[in-house]
């Protein structure tokens, strides 16, 4: 049992996708009374749901989880983010996040499940039994959460769909997204209740990942619902399409109360896991061994290997080691908000910062966390004689980022190149493949998810706070004295989009508890949510995305290169063949202003109607009045504020 267990873990993409007895079973194609009526049947059928989990994708040729933050202002991509350039994103025919695939099987087996368990109906450990259930509702609040963020309001399904049109309309009716949220919660509540404190199995779901969730979520609701009320984004606001359907006509919020409602949730569970977790000492360990069994902060990873018997991996260390490419980099707005190992902002008068014409400045005396997650001129790397191109640059050692280099997967648009998740270990480098494990969850979150919770709440930091504020500060060898912080801190001086909520400056202590979450959870997929959810978007105007300084010193790494490395030629935006931005626009790197043509070459502009996504067309045409109807306004759903339910078409102001 344990192998078909750790089978089932590692290989969650062959399980999910190959398994046609498991993707058949709610149809009803095969007898029910032969399956899920053992543990064994149940932790097999759970696992399959692992794959829905933020994790280094198996056999993807990319930076896996550390890519997910592109498109912020944290990350960059040889291409630009199309949500930020006005008319590059619009309404589908089909596809989209509407769909309810992972719900009805994981509805399926809750309600298969758990009357049999009630009948004595299946055998093997009863707290077993109970622990696979619960995962399956922490599935069901995971995958509806990811529906949350993208669509706001959404249909709240428990049952089995019949194959009955008029049903079907009815039970696709959108519920206000306060609800789900706090459906969501439910359900994790059920989860925390029936998993266990130790997994029947390594690298499985345990209760204190429930509660961790649920703190995000809640953190995630009080927030969102806090920062764009009084919009159409939110129940009860001015222009919310939910009020025009008559079967909300009876619906009423007070929006205070929901906010904090969920912000008391966030911190209540939050502090389950920050008092039952420590800390680990070693940062980069989380990020670069093939286990992480044992690490004390780590809630749950998944596991690589190529036995012959698994054979499950990924490319990611590759991809870092490849000069430092991946087709992702750190901007600069990322890199300067690191902290001097002081404690203080760069721009502060005392604070030490010897500047940032080389690699050598930049990371001089700063939050050792910046030199984690930034390779820097003279790093270790694993060297492959049997990769030829590898004795281009550094021989084994970092010497500069390929900006400049043909293929996209291959390049670091911006000059800063990830070192997270990096190893020596020759046994992956280039060319082959990586079994580094993928953090899923670490209870640092639950830390700092408190702190914010608290402050939102309260506008001031009580004991738990400034004690889980200052263990991650001590575990990152940074001043613990985040006071001292807020005191240097000048608004006017940092270029974070979180800086702001709704356009407006937030306080010198919010945007540090904020600082303090971009910098520690950097390229491990925070970003994106946290923008949305702070409404730290909508100042976001003609922004030029910039990576690191390269005209005062770093062109030197190219055309004047040491180790008898090869010159590369940097020609400038404005001549023939330009591969770099020019001195004209400054002594940033622009990734975007090389070539005239660039979708983003005159910046991001942010279009507010973009916080949630739009429904395609196909799903209106399946839920009107008549079947097949061209009549959309008859459709049991509504579209998301400032979107058409024309195929094609643009949102409202792009």
């Amino acid at each position: 049992m344990k192998k078909i267990i750790y089978l089932s873990i590692v290989l969650i993409g062959t399980l999910s996708s190959c398994n046609k007895f498991l993707d058949r079973e709610p149809l009803g194609d095969i007898s029910t009374k032969i399956y899920l009526t053992a543990e064994q049947d149940l932790a097999s059928y759970a696992a399959g749901q692992y794959s829905a989990l933020t994790s280094h994708a198996p056999s993807s040729y990319s930076l896996g989880t550390f890519a997910l933050d592109n498109g912020t202002d944290n990350q960059a991509a040889s291409t630009p983010e199309p949500l930020f350039v006005p008319g590059q994103t619009r309404v589908g025919d089909t596809g989209g996040d509407w769909n309810f695939s992972g719900i009805r099987s994981v509805n399926y087996f809750i309600n298969t499940v758990t009357p049999r368990i009630e009948n004595g109906q299946i055998t093997g450990s009863l707290t077993h039994i109970k622990h696979y259930l619960g995962e399956m509702y922490f599935f069901r609040a995971y995958l509806y959460f990811n529906k949350l963020v993208a669509l706001g309001d959404f249909p709240i399904i428990t049952e089995e769909v019949p194959e009955d049109y008029n049903k079907i309309r009815e039970l696709s009716r959108r519920r206000p997204r306060n609800e789900v949220a706090r459906f969501i919660l439910a359900d994790l509540d059920k989860a925390f209740e029936l998993m266990l404190d130790r997994a029947p199995a390594s690298n499985r779901l345990n209760r204190f990942c429930a509660a961790l969730f649920k703190s995000r979520v809640a953190l995630f609701e009080g927030t969102w619902e806090k920062y764009h009320k009084n919009t159409n984004r939110v129940p009860g606001g001015p222009g919310w399409p939910g009020a025009n359907q008559d079967y909300l006509k009876g619906f009423s919020i007070n929006i205070e109360e929901e906010i904090k409602f969920f912000l008391d949730n966030a911190k209540a569970s939050a502090k389950i896991v920050a008092d039952q977790y420590t800390l680990a000492a070693d940062y980069p360990a989380m990020f670069n061994s093939n286990s992480l069994e044992g690490n004390a902060e780590v809630l749950l990873s998944r596991v690589y290997s190529t036995s012959a018997d698994i054979n499950v991996f990924h490319y990611v260390v590759g991809y870092i080691q490849r000069n430092g490419g991946g087709n992702a980099g750190f901007t600069k707005s990322m890199v300067q908000s690191f902290l001097m190992k002081n404690g203080i902002p760069i721009y502060a008068s005392n604070s030490g910062y010897a500047g940032d014409a080389s690699y050598e400045a930049v990371f001089k005396d700063r939050d050792p966390r910046l030199g984690y997650n930034i390779l820097k001129t003279g790093d270790l790397l694993a060297n492959d004689p049997s990769f030829n191109e590898w004795s281009i640059d550094g021989k084994g050692y970092y010497y500069r980022p390929p900006i400049v280099i043909g293929q996209n997967e291959n390049r670091n648009p911006t000059g800063y190149s990830l070192k997270k998740g990096l190893t020596p270990d020759a046994a992956q480098a280039p060319t082959k493949t990586s079994t580094i494990a993928s953090v899923v969850f670490r209870a640092t979150e639950a830390y700092l998810n408190y702190v914010e919770a608290n402050y939102e709440l309260d506008g001031s930091l009580d004991a738990n706070s400034t004690k889980y504020w200052q263990a991650v500060r001590k575990r990152s060898n940074v001043d613990v004295d985040y006071n001292k912080t807020i005191a240097n801190t000048d608004l006017s001086k940092e270029e974070d989009w979180a800086k702001y909520s709704a356009a407006t400056l937030i306080s010198p202590t919010l945007y540090n508890i904020r600082r303090e979450r971009r910098v520690e959870f950097t390229a491990e997929a925070m970003r994106w949510n946290d923008l949305k959810r702070w409404r730290a978007l909508d100042g976001v105007k003609q922004f030029m995305v910039a990576g690191f300084n390269l005209w005062d010193e770093n062109y030197k790494l190219y055309t004047e290169p040491s180790h008898g490395i090869d010159k590369v030629n940097l020609i400038e935006f404005g001549n023939n063949g330009a591969n770099v931005s020019s001195k004209n626009d400054g002594k940033y790197l622009l990734p975007y202003r090389v070539n005239s043509g660039n979708i983003a070459f005159n910046g991001y502009t942010w279009n507010q109607n973009k916080y949630l996504n739009p429904i395609s067309t196909t799903h209106f045409r399946l839920t009107t009045e008549t079947p097949g109807s061209s009549d959309y306004q008859s459709s049991s759903i509504y579209q998301n504020p400032g979107w058409s339910t024309q195929a094609n078409s643009l949102a409202e102001g792009d």
